[in-house]
């Protein structure tokens, strides 16, 4: 294995971390993913960056409107290798350029908060100090891999997902470098999915004293969607309303109303069921309040199930941290992240192989620095032996 430089990587966390990425600040995103395209430019393949596909979001109003979205890297090195891995970040952070948590704080000698120092930028200098100690060994010209960092996690990779899956395609197995699951070095094991609707309702406006009769109240066919929703909930699937947006004056019935709400489905089932139930409910929601709905959206990230060839990878893991000196353990996660998209395409992926750290998506954030090398030399071997034809 090559060496790791600690304190290269501490460097250009503390860099990274002073760019706001939230995933709207497209400039922050622009300034961000040029610097990472020079840092990886010292690896032995070539870097692009690629437009987002496009992506619809609803506005409260309830119209349709083309939500945009910083560009992702992709870096391709040996792209006509026999064995062949992908490996996946994301620059963005949940924190907008308007945050109030934008600066860097020693937390004590071992500890740094800051904006994405765990979630992700560490975890990107992990992956990137993997590959250029990877680059020094013998086996290097075994393997070959692409990268992937997008810039749309955060919010549901929606303006990245056809590209996940084609650099999924074909690969051996993928890391993605999500922060461990816990503080000691935890790895996510088994998740479940997420979906993400927007339900717009229109009634009839009418005078609440004179005509009410007259009026079809949008709000209260929402309020009895979201109580119809929750009867749904069952060990497999939570569901959680999130926002309704609508109303008008106090004295006029509301002919207007649109519902956000999230779901976690724990299986694959569980969210196709919910699917059909949903389109049954606005049946009925329509005929009961003499409304009309529409529909938006869908199960972003199905449920991720670790079968035999993803815990062959597991298990590979465990036995390079064995070697490093690091006990490696995995638990199930009720999180999500690109590693789902990537078991979804049939590829082995542990998807927690960046830094430890915690209180994520939090002013607390905060990055264990020690985690830097540590991590990087465990993703270096396992490549390391990825590339010797361990899962082959």
């Amino acid at each position: 294995m090559g060496t790791i430089d600690a304190a290269a990587m501490l460097a250009q966390v503390e860099a990274w971390s002073r760019i706001n990425t939230g995933t709207a600040n497209l400039a922050g995103l622009a300034e961000q993913a040029d610097a990472l395209a020079e840092a990886f430019a010292v690896l032995p393949g070539t870097a692009t960056l690629v437009d987002p596909a496009p992506v619809t979001a609803i506005a409260a109003d309830g119209s349709a409107f083309e939500k945009p979205h910083g560009q992702h890297l992709v870096v391709r090195v040996r792209p006509h290798a026999n064995r062949r891995i992908l490996l996946t970040g994301h620059m963005d952070t949940v924190f907008p350029a308007d945050h109030p948590f934008q600066r860097q704080t020693w937390l004590d000698r071992e500890t740094l908060n800051g904006p994405g120092v765990a979630d992700m930028k560490g975890g990107i200098a992990v992956m990137l100090h993997a590959l250029i100690a990877f680059e020094q060994t013998a086996s290097a010209s075994a393997l070959g891999y692409d990268v992937l960092i997008n810039s749309d996690e955060e919010t549901g990779s929606l303006a990245s997902a056809a590209l996940i899956a084609e650099l999924a395609a074909g690969k051996l197995a993928a890391l993605t470098y999500e922060p461990a699951a816990l503080p000691d070095g935890t790895l996510a094991h088994e998740r479940g999915g997420t979906g993400n609707y927007a339900i717009t309702f229109t009634g009839r406006s009418a005078h609440a004293g004179r005509n009410p009769h007259e009026g079809r109240n949008a709000i209260v066919a929402a309020a009895d969607l979201i109580l119809r929703l929750k009867a749904l909930e069952t060990a497999e699937i939570t569901i959680n309303p999130a926002r309704l947006d609508g109303g008008a004056a106090n004295n006029v019935v509301p002919d207007h109303a649109v519902l956000r709400f999230n779901i976690r489905p724990r299986t694959v089932e569980a969210g196709a069921a919910f699917d059909h139930a949903l389109d049954h409910l606005l049946i009925d929601i329509q005929t009961a309040h003499e409304v009309a709905t529409h529909r938006h959206g869908g199960v972003t990230r199905p449920p991720k199930k670790v079968d035999a060839g993803a815990q062959r990878l597991f298990d590979l893991v465990r036995e390079c941290g064995a070697e490093l000196g690091q006990d490696i353990r995995w638990q199930r996660s009720g999180g999500v992240c690109d590693g789902n998209n990537i078991a979804a395409c049939g590829v082995p992926v542990v998807d927690t192989m960046g830094v430890r750290g915690g209180a994520i998506h939090s002013p607390d954030e905060y990055l264990i620095v020690a985690s830097l090398a540590e991590r990087a030399r465990l993703s270096a071997r396992v490549i390391e032996r990825l590339a010797q034809g361990a899962l082959s």
